[in-house]
């Protein structure tokens, strides 16, 4: 990761944390959601492994290359699970980021991880800005509305209702949300 080194660990620390959470709500009763939060988790833990600031650690020379397969393979899987449901297009957008972004840093003299201004500037910057616009738009997402008491205790939603961690649509969103600021983030240091 190019830059200081509180800003690699600041994003290595985000990654992880929402990682860890996609983890947990891989435990949902429902098949699509872990699903969802089986591939977020490992775009986090592989986000986090990235930021790592390049003065502390050095990967092997065929971290990269190993990256770039994965991270592939999971973005074709991500196409493949969402087709016929443009709404799940941003998985395999992100998973086609995280091999462009290790392709890149496979390419750069010595397998340095930041090198700056390595890749395609277009492909850079079309990335930049489909995750700035995510990130926007997952974060008007968050913004709570105005809702009846009745209507949460209803749907199960609300303090006493039986949805569990894996369940949480503003928790889930919330996951994004931090994965696409750090894209955003990765991304502005290639």
């Amino acid at each position: 990761m190019h830059g200081p080194a509180s800003f690699g660990w600041l994003l290595v620390a985000l990654c992880a944390a929402t990682g860890a959470y996609c983890l947990l709500r891989m435990r949902s009763s429902v098949e699509e959601q872990r699903r969802a939060a089986g591939g977020e988790a490992l775009m986090g833990f592989g986000m986090a492994a990235m930021a790592v600031p390049a003065a502390v650690f050095t990967p092997p020379s065929w971290a990269w290359p190993a990256c770039a397969v994965v991270f592939g393979a999971a973005a074709v899987q991500a196409l493949w699970a969402g087709r016929g449901s443009p709404r799940h297009l941003h998985h395999p957008v992100g998973a086609g980021a995280m091999a462009y972004m290790a392709v890149v840093m496979a390419a750069s003299p010595s397998g340095e991880h930041g090198h700056g201004g390595a890749g395609i500037p277009a492909l850079t910057g079309l990335l930049l800005l489909y995750f700035a616009g995510y990130v926007l738009v997952t974060g008007v997402r968050l913004v709570p509305v105005a809702a009846a008491p009745e209507h949460l205790a209803a749907t199960g939603a609300g303090p006493s209702g039986a949805s569990g961690w894996g369940d949480r649509p503003e928790l889930a969103r919330a996951c994004r949300l931090s994965m696409g600021i750090a894209m955003v983030a990765m991304l502005l240091t290639m």
